[in-house]
């Protein structure tokens, strides 16, 4: 299984987004894990296509590639696992779909959801919002450092922090516990996507290493 690295890319598919480009400057920064995180209105072909080329990308660098929910996109296109949320599959059903070895991510918020994910078979677990973020609608509120770092004690599997992440607010995270951070908005939002990725670089180069779990 490959290692999943502590800067993850979560593409953005909405129109005027340049994925593939920003996919590229994560990285060659060294963002170790992308996810494809296809919007609803985007076809299962083109979100096959979009992962195909996407994953050459990730395997040219090492790189992990993971899809958001489309669990049948991840298999076709050959991807190292996937991610599901709250309306998705359940961690359970999706680990059956996905087979025993492929990663499998999950959206928690609190202890008692991660150690039921984590019971179903997730391998990691997305946490958040971290910060309130316009990336995504209809989230709940903000759980802040203190609410990743409550998942983070409560559970042995990674923890990654999603929602409104920038680098000042990833150097929190990290010292929170988070064993990664998932960038969306700030990257692909970013006037100049190379320096937006440096910038996590230089973040995590800092942040303390993980304590032995």
């Amino acid at each position: 299984m490959h290692t999943l690295g502590r800067l993850h890319l979560v593409t953005d598919t909405r129109p005027g987004r340049d994925v593939l480009g920003v996919v590229g400057h994560a990285l060659a920064a060294g963002f170790g894990v992308v996810q494809v995180r296809p919007e609803d209105a985007v076809t299962d072909r083109e979100a096959y296509e979009l992962t195909v080329r996407v994953l050459a990308l990730c395997r040219a660098a090492g790189a992990t590639c993971l899809v958001n929910d489309r669990l049948h996109v991840a298999l076709a296109a050959g991807a190292d696992g996937a991610h599901v949320g709250a309306d998705d599959l359940p961690v359970a059903a999706a680990r059956r779909v996905l087979g025993p070895h492929a990663i499998l991510g999950a959206t928690a918020r609190d202890p008692v959801t991660a150690r039921r994910a984590v019971a179903d078979g997730a391998t990691y677990l997305g946490v958040g919002p971290a910060y309130a973020t316009t990336t995504k609608t209809g989230l709940p509120d903000a759980i802040g450092p203190a609410g990743v770092g409550a998942v983070v004690s409560a559970v042995e599997v990674p923890v990654v922090a999603i929602g409104g992440v920038t680098p000042a607010r990833a150097a929190e995270l990290f010292a929170a516990g988070a064993h990664a951070v998932a960038v969306v908005g700030a990257m692909s939002g970013a006037p100049d996507p190379a320096a937006a990725a440096a910038g996590f670089a230089a973040v995590l180069a800092a942040a303390p290493p993980e304590p032995a779990r």
